[in-house]
């Protein structure tokens, strides 16, 4: 049976991890994007998604998609995905797992920013 003072202290614990959550998710919400600082950060993107019809072919041939004019929230996530696994690509998650929170706003905004009218551009 478990003591008063050790249910008090699971439940002190209990809330202080919560409390750290809860703080961890503001701040990962409260990271903006810049457009301009994400370019200096798609380098390793562009050997792979700045090229049109590439096929990779590690771990299987897929067609890598064009992400330029994709919307920044959509891959910021799902760079996050790679980062924690919940996505499935190797080379995706290394590259991911090198990011910070602000690194996958900066590229989200950079590559929503490109549009078909955006003049040619290599990082594109």
């Amino acid at each position: 049976m478990i003591s008063m003072k050790k249910h008090l202290l699971l439940t002190q614990l209990a809330l202080c991890a919560g409390f750290a959550l809860a703080s961890l998710s503001v701040q990962a919400a409260d990271v903006q994007g810049s457009a301009k600082a994400g370019q200096g950060k798609v380098w390793l993107c562009v050997g792979c998604h700045a090229i049109p019809d590439y096929r990779a072919d590690y771990p299987f041939v897929y067609k890598v998609p064009m992400i330029g004019g994709q919307n920044a929230a959509y891959i910021a996530s799902a760079l996050s995905a790679y980062k924690k696994g919940e996505r499935k690509h190797p080379t995706m998650r290394a590259i991911a797992g090198s990011l910070s929170d602000q690194d996958m706003a900066d590229i989200g905004e950079y590559y929503a920013a490109q549009t078909a009218a955006t003049p040619p551009n290599p990082l594109k």
